[in-house]
């Protein structure tokens, strides 16, 4: 009888779990590649790069017909070294959802850099589109903490976002370091495209800012896609130096052509100008990516970023663990990458 009684119980307990996980979804990305990195001076090497490589959980509960909870909770997982934190919270929210849109509060992508999508041909890889859009403290490209963001419904293709983020890291009563996000989204037949502004407030830790972006991809053929990307970002929060320096403008166009079924060329040119004189950079980058699968790809890319007097940038910073160097002014940076994707 005790044997019977304990095995109840140990059935009931496993059952528990699975009942709680119904609508619980457990992903993921990871996301390696080995590159070799030359920073247009004495350094050139081998490297091997986590590149935002992620574990993450998300679900639903159905309130009732019109009304839904959902969230999400994502950390970056670091494959390839220790350092820094093992995880790092990524998007992380909790919402609702119904005929009025979406509501969600937490840490996640701002509207501003979500807009960048349909041109990201080179996402988290060497010659990423980041390195000339997300420089220094002028950068907007980022995933605010204490943020709540409204979605509207999707009519007839478009939808709009508005974000807002209580940074709530000033140390002065009276200090101001909120910023706003907004975009406006579509995506419809052969066209996908963004609009967004995004601002901060005087004294966040970064200081003064606000930006424009548009980004937009059109399939040309059911082979051939072209995209096309511009940014503009006003800074005002430091030295009229530092304020030219990172005031610029980012402009860039790009293709991606299938070769085969599972098989893809791609190709993108970006420049930046920034108001500041001999402070101008422009990056190429070229890949080729197969998918071995549907969650398995495989790919190589080369990418070069050329800098002015009074630049250090490099076509590998951003999105990726590896090491290096920033590159040299006067000198071209350069990486070459051969890298592997699962997505689950």
């Amino acid at each position: 009888m005790k044997k019977k009684l304990i095995a109840m119980v140990v059935s009931a307990a496993a059952a528990i779990p699975a009942v709680a996980m119904a609508d619980v979804t457990v992903y993921g990305r990871a996301h390696v590649s080995a590159d070799m990195l030359d920073d247009g001076g004495d350094y050139s090497e081998l490297n091997i790069s986590s590149n935002s490589s992620r574990l993450g959980f998300k679900g639903n509960h159905e309130i009732n017909p019109n009304l839904k909870a959902f969230f999400q909770i994502e950390q970056e997982i670091n494959f390839t070294n220790s350092n820094g934190d093992a995880l790092t919270t990524r998007d992380t929210f909790v919402g609702l959802s119904g005929n009025f849109g979406a509501i969600q509060l937490g840490r996640f992508d701002s509207p501003f850099k979500v807009a960048r999508g349909p041109a990201n041909l080179f996402g988290d890889q060497v010659g990423d589109m980041k390195n000339l859009a997300r420089v220094g403290d002028a950068r907007f490209d980022e995933r605010y903490d204490n943020t709540i963001q409204y979605t509207t419904p999707n009519f007839g293709g478009f939808n709009a976002k508005l974000g807002y983020s209580v940074h709530e890291d000033s140390t002065a009563v009276g200090d101001k370091d909120d910023g706003i996000s907004l975009s406006l989204n579509y995506a419809g037949g052969p066209v996908e495209a963004s609009v967004a502004y995004e601002a901060v407030s005087e004294d966040a830790s970064r200081g003064e800012r606000d930006g424009i972006r548009a980004a937009a991809a059109y399939k040309l053929t059911s082979a051939f896609k072209l995209v096309g990307f511009y940014q503009t970002v006003d800074y005002s929060g430091g030295t009229a130096a530092k304020n030219d320096q990172l005031t610029a403008d980012v402009y860039g166009l790009g293709g991606e052509l299938k070769v085969a079924a599972n098989t893809a060329v791609k190709a993108m040119w970006m420049a930046r100008s920034a108001d500041a004189d001999d402070s101008d950079s422009d990056m190429l980058a070229v890949g080729i990516e197969h998918k071995l699968d549907k969650a398995v790809r495989v790919y190589a890319n080369y990418a070069m970023l050329n800098n002015d007097k009074n630049t250090t940038l490099t076509p590998w910073k951003e999105g990726r663990t590896a090491n290096a160097p920033a590159g040299v002014a006067d000198e071209t940076a350069s990486g070459l990458s051969v890298g592997l994707r699962y997505d689950f």
